[in-house]
């Protein structure tokens, strides 16, 4: 599969059957299963630019709508983690099941509310989750499970986003696992300003191509 031709795919996870992009260059040894924030979904311009720069690393992405559109509709699914959760185990177990992804590595990019469903998948999946990275997360609400995370795990999170930055420390005190928090200097929640996403996809890419494979 060629990393320049989106595929796109449907995903049975349960009652639902979710939409997605998956790419995967040749050789690739891991793949990335991104897990957007509420009101977002796979076509999120941030994720795909964080995921062209996971791709440029020989790592597989998939970037799929956690909800359907129905579901999407409802605010109070929005931030159902424990749904989310769900839907990211479901992919990964979708993927296991393909030929062209069976024997990859995966590994999460989990941003805002879907940071604490990607953390969480970790701490379900134990050693079998490969790395987790969030890019500024709500990972107070994956709190629980926090201490069963084996993944290597990156936060990186905006020196201006302060009450998220503040929850970032918090839960990267309670992580027992090899683990950074970087912070990218005056940048907000969003990244926006020149330079500032770039450096999240950088650091996002560097985490996946140590830790996957």
């Amino acid at each position: 599969m060629n990393d320049t031709t989106p595929n796109l795919v449907s995903i049975p996870v349960g009652d639902a059957v979710l939409e997605g992009d998956l790419r995967v260059p040749d050789g690739a040894s891991g793949l990335v299963v991104f897990a957007h924030g509420s009101g977002s979904s796979r076509k999120s311009p941030r994720n795909n630019f964080v995921a062209e720069a996971i791709r440029d690393r020989g790592v597989g992405t998939l970037l799929f709508d956690l909800l359907t559109e129905e579901e999407d509709e409802q605010y109070e699914t929005r931030f159902d983690i424990p749904l989310l959760t769900e839907r990211l185990l479901g992919a990964t177990e979708w993927l296991r099941g393909r030929d062209d992804t069976a024997g990859l590595d995966y590994g999460y990019f989990g941003s805002s509310t879907g940071a604490a469903a990607a953390l969480l998948a970790a701490a379900d999946l134990g050693d079998d989750a490969g790395a987790v990275v969030s890019r500024g997360g709500r990972v107070d609400l994956a709190e629980s499970r926090l201490g069963d995370v084996t993944a290597p795990t990156l936060f990186v999170v905006g020196g201006a986003d302060e009450p998220v930055l503040s929850l970032n420390r918090d839960a990267f005190a309670r992580l027992d696992c090899e683990k950074s928090l970087e912070v990218v200097a005056g940048a907000g929640h969003l990244f926006e300003r020149p330079g500032e996403l770039d450096e999240v996809a950088d650091l996002a890419a560097d985490w996946f191509e140590t830790h996957l494979g």
